[in-house]
């Protein structure tokens, strides 16, 4: 903030104004950063002396002083040759001595040089014949103030000229906030080094070390080619990045690192490889370079050529993990069978290895566009899907809020062919079907996974999650992830809890304890698990809007509770589409 300025004078110098206006500076929370830099460049000593230059000469302008005659020395002569010839007493006897004094003459002479000298600007005449193609070139220098930050501007080489070009003006940077410094501008020097035989890398590192006060020789762009505009555009990541790991990066110090589920703003995009973004919740208002979508891509293209990219899965194209009829392949069978076999271990008569109705799905996964939504009482709730690794038995967690508030919570009930035991309701535990009836709603896509366990069919639809949700319950879901690419839609705006056991070291040697894996786990069955939350965080987590670890059933229900009341009251980004439907 800056205080109410004392009174001033009409005979306070301009220099003492700037000092006294800069102990008025104090930065609060709001403006920190701007009045830290204002208060820098205030106090610089070199603006402090140009303010005196400037008020010494206003105060030249003001007086107009001009010589009352221009030859003293003759008027001395003359006054030495009159007192001569006249009588002379002590007081003309004194004035003749002095006007006669050599240091008095040469006084004299001097200010009748000043007096007669013309010290206006001369042009030299312009010659008679100008080589049109002789043009020459405006240079300005420029002086900026940064303190322990980048410049906010990044340089290339003119292929053709060979000049040291301004690629690119980062918001919110000391270049930036200057006003002084345009994309395309030639670099010449810097504070007083040619620079025009250094490669940009040298270079970049000479403005890098530069603090506090940092001098730039430029020739301006024919035309500014850039206007920076503020963007609305907010990206989540869906990968991690870190600049001083990237080759590739113009400039390493002017990267952007960020974390996959990060949000960024991205304020232009103007370049098609290195776009500028801010982290939103930054107190740091400089923007900063992040590789562009279609940079990404290609990057990632060349890594599955040379064999070195393994994609995650992403609810958007298909994979090459499962068969054509859905079922699950590979390595990854024996970890999601044992950790459908461990999650749901209290249940009797429990179905096989769930299926989902279509091939899972894959794609570059890079940024995805988001938007903030805040729920409305009068919209459906949003559907809340469990998904756990080996050992996080979420359906004990799940049946257990649910029953602790069934009228705010509910479970979709799943279908299956098995016939109705003595103690079951229709549609309270089961829908039961025929098996027909059941394999013809596998061909109609109704289910968003099912399975087969003893010759009967088990499998959740879509239409038991909708039933819940219209009678405006919270639907709870625990699936394996990869039914998200059915769920992940802008009806049902999927709300993502991966759901992991805490492991400790001496689990396989406790009995008796509160933890929610069961007794008598080995050591090969931690690291099934260790490996099972690893291996879905990898493919999954950029699905995932909140990680709940569990230690044990109470404190995970206390903490799902907590969860699902800020699902319903607080604003989330979600993706841009599922906002616009709304």
């Amino acid at each position: 903030m800056i205080e109410a300025m004392p009174q001033l004078s009409g005979s306070t110098g301009l220099h003492e104004t700037l000092a006294l206006l800069t102990s008025q500076l104090h930065p609060d929370a709001k403006h920190k950063e701007d009045l830290v830099f204002l208060k820098d460049v205030f106090s610089e000593k070199s603006l402090a002396y140009l303010m005196k230059i400037h008020e010494k000469l206003r105060q030249y302008e003001r007086q107009s002083p001009t010589p009352v005659l221009h030859s003293a020395s003759c008027l001395a002569e003359d006054l030495a040759e009159e007192i001569q010839n006249g009588p002379m007493e002590g007081d003309e006897r004194e004035l003749l001595l002095l006007l006669s004094a050599p240091h008095l003459k040469a006084i004299l002479a001097a200010h009748d040089t000043v007096a007669q000298k013309n010290f206006d600007p001369v042009l030299p005449p312009l010659p008679d014949e100008v080589d049109d193609e002789l043009e020459e070139e405006s240079v300005k220098i420029v002086r900026l103030v940064k303190n322990k930050e980048p410049l906010g501007a990044t340089i290339r080489r003119d292929e053709v000229t060979g000049a040291v070009l301004v690629a690119r003006i980062m918001r919110g940077g000391a270049a930036d906030r200057s006003g002084l410094v345009h994309v395309g501008d030639e670099l010449r020097e810097v504070n007083g080094n040619l620079i025009i035989h250094k490669r940009p890398d040298e270079i970049s590192q000479i403005l890098s070390q530069s603090q506090g006060s940092i001098t730039l020789k430029i020739i301006p762009a024919v035309a500014e080619e850039y206007r920076l505009k503020e963007s609305k555009v907010y990206l989540r990541a869906l990968f991690d990045y870190t600049p001083f790991e990237d080759k590739a990066t113009p400039c390493q110090e002017a990267g952007l690192p960020f974390k996959r589920g990060d949000i960024l703003q991205v304020v232009s995009q103007d370049d098609a490889t290195w776009w500028q973004a801010k982290r939103v919740g930054d107190s740091n208002l400089r923007a900063a370079l992040i590789p562009s979508t279609q940079f990404q891509e290609r990057r990632l293209k060349y890594r599955i050529k040379m064999g070195t990219y393994q994609a995650p899965v992403s609810p958007k194209t298909p994979t090459s993990d499962c068969d054509s009829e859905g079922s699950q392949s590979g390595q990854d069978i024996a970890g999601l069978r044992r950790s459908f076999c461990l999650s749901r271990k209290d249940r009797q008569g429990s179905p096989g290895e769930p299926r989902i109705p279509d091939s899972a799905l894959l794609d570059f996964l890079i940024y995805e566009e988001v938007t903030r939504y805040q729920p409305h009482p009068s919209e459906r709730p949003r559907l809340v899907v469990l998904i756990g690794s080996l050992g996080a038995r979420i359906n004990e967690l799940k049946q257990k809020v649910i029953a602790e508030n069934p009228c705010h919570f509910g479970v979709a009930v799943p279908h299956t062919t098995r016939a109705k035991k003595s103690h079951e309701r229709e549609g309270v535990e089961y829908n039961f079907i025929t098996k027909q009836a059941f394999e013809a709603d596998i061909q109609s896509n109704i289910f968003i996974e099912y399975g087969e366990y003893k010759d009967h069919f088990y499998g959740t639809s879509l239409e038991a999650i909708r039933s819940v949700l219209d009678r405006n319950k919270i639907c709870l879901v625990d699936v394996q992830p990869e039914a998200l690419k059915i769920l992940w839609t802008a009806e049902f705006k999927p709300y993502v809890i991966f759901v992991k056991p805490r492991i400790h070291e001496s689990h396989c040697k406790r009995h008796g304890s509160s933890s929610s894996l069961s007794v008598g786990i080995t050591e090969e069955d931690l690291q099934e698990m260790r490996q099972s939350a690893v291996l879905m965080g990898e493919r999954y987590g950029h699905l995932v809007d909140r990680v709940l670890v569990k230690e044990d059933l109470a404190s995970a229900c206390v903490e799902l509770r907590d969860i699902l009341q800020r699902v319903e009251t607080e604003v989330h980004w979600v993706p841009i589409g599922w906002a616009r439907t709304t």
